[in-house]
């Protein structure tokens, strides 16, 4: 019965660690100005081609960051993607560019290719017109964290 108790109280703490541990780790985010957005990671080429064309949708407290190793002029596209977005480039934590209300393509044959007016190290991609209800523009700071 002893070791019964003492095996059903090591499980016990074990989930209580693990609990605490998973709470204690840290989501993701961008703070733009006093908003904060919950951030969809790229880690691969892959997830960097394929972006936020996976939603249907997302939720406003989202957005989606490309991390580059380098400052320049990356290009983006909205192959496939199902509903409008801004898309903001950043550059030493500063927002260089912003293309407000970028909307899908009817088609392929209509893809456009849209780029920074100066270098960019990240891009962020958040809900169409976001940018301009929170007030977002160029020159603003953002701080990214938890990644």
């Amino acid at each position: 019965m002893k070791k019964i108790l003492i095996v059903l109280a090591i499980i016990i703490i074990l989930i209580i660690g693990l609990w605490a541990w998973q709470s204690s780790q840290k989501s993701p985010v961008a703070k733009i100005g006093d908003r904060t957005f919950n951030l969809y990671l790229t880690k691969t080429n892959e997830d960097k081609q394929i972006g936020l064309s996976k939603y249907d949708k997302i939720d406003d407290s989202r957005a989606m960051i490309f991390s580059f190793e380098k400052p320049d002029y990356y290009s983006f596209w909205m192959k496939e993607m199902k509903f409008p977005i801004d898309i903001i480039y950043v550059r030493d934590d500063k927002i260089v560019t912003i293309h407000k209300n970028v909307q899908p393509p009817k088609n392929d044959k209509d893809l456009q290719v849209y780029s920074s007016n100066k270098p960019a190290d990240t891009v962020i991609e958040v809900n169409a017109g976001l940018s301009q209800k929170y007030n977002i523009k160029e020159g603003d700071s953002i701080t990214v964290s938890n990644i």
